[in-house]
């Protein structure tokens, strides 16, 4: 079984189904030739040709548009969004269009567009390029949004979201392209949309976090558990619709839960685990449920990120309030 980077699980899933299913399309700013500015399409225009994995003008919105034509007429746009911080941009095709289409046209249309977008800081990008704005489009009825935090989720996710009849968003944590690798099968496989992962198993506390939080959590439940502390990790991958089932299993188990992620705490999505888990399973716990976040400001310049962006310490802290109450 190959050792993979994210990327190139993201690249594998995208060339299977490029091979699978004539109707898929990629497409993007600079995604063909150049292979896209993080080379997640390297390789796809020479094998799949230029009809089928091709560039677009510098238009987010034309680009949004032309994958509600394309879906509307029987194909799998697969589009990339070059940066998340573009999402204003293009906001009206996927909010205000793409999610309503099965509800306006009474489950007559659907539209089965893959919307890709690299996201996430820690790396040093300009202003724009690193903000989490996942809250902004979890909020929207109609679309899915998938965050995976490991190379085997992210093939797996990504081919259900291709194969979904839904407009799916699919953000990809640019830290974790090229962290670590993992073992991916070559073969075809799909992992359930709105499905979390339980990434480590623990009896004393839940972190329910996503994205690059994940791995910040695992380190904190690996200092935690040198205190004597058990502490289970879950990955939503999944933040809508979330897995309420699986975090409350988890929160009745352990009877203590922190939320971890990186945006601001305005957020919301941490915020909304908070909610289920208060209305459904408050009579389990033994302590407020405490949120790990990035402070409400914009994001900073590359300078003030790694002081800005939550971190295992800021988590191992947080616990340690929980598990002490």
């Amino acid at each position: 079984m190959a050792q993979l980077t994210m990327i190139q699980a993201i690249t594998d899933a995208m060339r299977t189904e490029l091979k699978n299913d004539e109707n898929v399309l990629v497409f993007g700013e600079d995604v063909g030739k150049n292979g896209g500015v993080f080379r997640a399409t390297e390789g796809l225009q020479k094998e799949f040709g230029e009809e089928r994995v091709f560039d677009t003008p510098l238009a987010e919105s034309g680009i949004g548009g032309l994958a509600i034509g394309l879906a509307l007429t029987g194909y799998r746009p697969v589009m990339e969004l070059q940066f998340f911080g573009f999402l204003f941009e293009v906001m009206d095709s996927v909010n205000g269009q793409a999610a309503r289409m099965s509800f306006r046209s009474a489950g007559k249309l659907n539209a089965p567009i893959t919307i890709r977008s690299p996201f996430g800081g820690g790396v040093a990008t300009p202003e724009m390029h690193a903000d989490s704005l996942e809250g902004l489009v979890a909020a929207q009825p109609g679309l899915k949004v998938v965050i995976p935090s490991t190379p085997y989720d992210a093939k797996g996710l990504l081919i259900s979201a291709i194969k979904d009849e839904n407009p799916v968003i699919f953000l990809e944590h640019m830290k974790l392209y090229r962290s670590f690798r993992q073992e991916v099968p070559e073969e075809e496989y799909t992992i359930p949309l709105g499905k979390a992962d339980v990434k480590r198993e623990g009896t004393d506390l839940s972190i329910i976090t996503y994205g690059a939080m994940v791995q910040e959590s695992l380190k904190a439940a690996e200092a935690l558990e040198k205190d004597g502390h058990s502490v289970e990790v879950i990955d939503l991958r999944t933040i809508q619709p979330l897995d309420v089932e699986t975090i409350i299993a988890s929160v009745e188990k352990t009877n203590r839960a922190i939320v971890v992620q990186e945006a601001q705490r305005q957020a919301g999505i941490a915020a909304n685990v908070v909610s289920e888990i208060m209305e459904r399973a408050v009579l389990s716990l033994e302590a407020p449920v405490l949120r790990v976040t990035a402070p409400d400001t914009i994001y900073p310049f590359a300078q003030g990120e790694n002081t800005w962006l939550p971190k295992a310490d800021d988590i191992v802290a947080t616990a340690k309030k929980v598990l002490e109450f």
